[in-house]
């Protein structure tokens, strides 16, 4: 049988937080938030933190800041290394007024295995693309994948559309029995 993938996003929620960008310090984001998503390993100097833009109920997966970095209950974060050692790197992240340990997911994969033809695709517009974006994914909707092309991984980003965080149906069944809030997966 095949092999399944999901897409894990926030299942945002009323009466849940909302978490602000990285920071290197208090008060101080992180020069590139973007890094967290590149699906490579990398390097973090010094502690991390987040702040809570909007309080609320804490939740064990979420998304936060411009860079939608998935933050999760060490208790996830946890599982994700048991299952994906090879996929996946975390780094601890302090959230102001939260006792609870979370980390940084960083997926440290890339793969090229979007179905263009079964997915609902948009690419930039060359006319009116900024510099570089001519012919890349503008939009990538009902997102499906050729998973021919994942090989063994548990846990990646999709080359050209990196806000995608597509996860393995065994790791997606191992999360599920943890019950984790603010979680949500989507078959791709």
């Amino acid at each position: 049988m095949p092999s399944r993938y999901f897409r894990l996003d926030e299942d945002v929620r009323a009466g849940y937080w909302y978490l602000g960008d990285i920071e290197s310090a208090p008060g101080q984001e992180v020069d590139d938030p973007w890094m967290f998503m590149a699906g490579q390993p990398i390097q973090v100097q010094g502690p991390l933190w987040v702040s809570i833009d909007a309080p609320g109920k804490p939740l064990d997966f979420c998304l936060a800041g411009v860079g939608v970095v998935p933050i999760l209950h060490v208790r996830l974060a946890t599982l994700f290394m048991e299952m994906a050692p090879d996929d996946v790197q975390t780094f601890p992240v302090s959230i102001k007024g939260q006792p609870d340990q979370y980390v940084i997911l960083v997926a440290t994969k890339v793969i090229h295995c979007i179905d263009e033809q079964a997915s609902k695709v948009q690419f930039w517009d060359p006319k009116h693309a900024p510099p570089g974006k001519e012919g890349k994914y503008f939009a990538v909707d009902d997102m499906r994948i050729d998973t021919s092309k994942v090989g063994d991984a548990k846990v990646f980003r999709t080359k050209g559309w990196r806000t995608a965080l597509i996860v393995s149906q065994d790791l997606k069944q191992a999360l599920e029995r943890l019950k984790p809030t603010g979680a949500k997966f989507t078959p791709v």
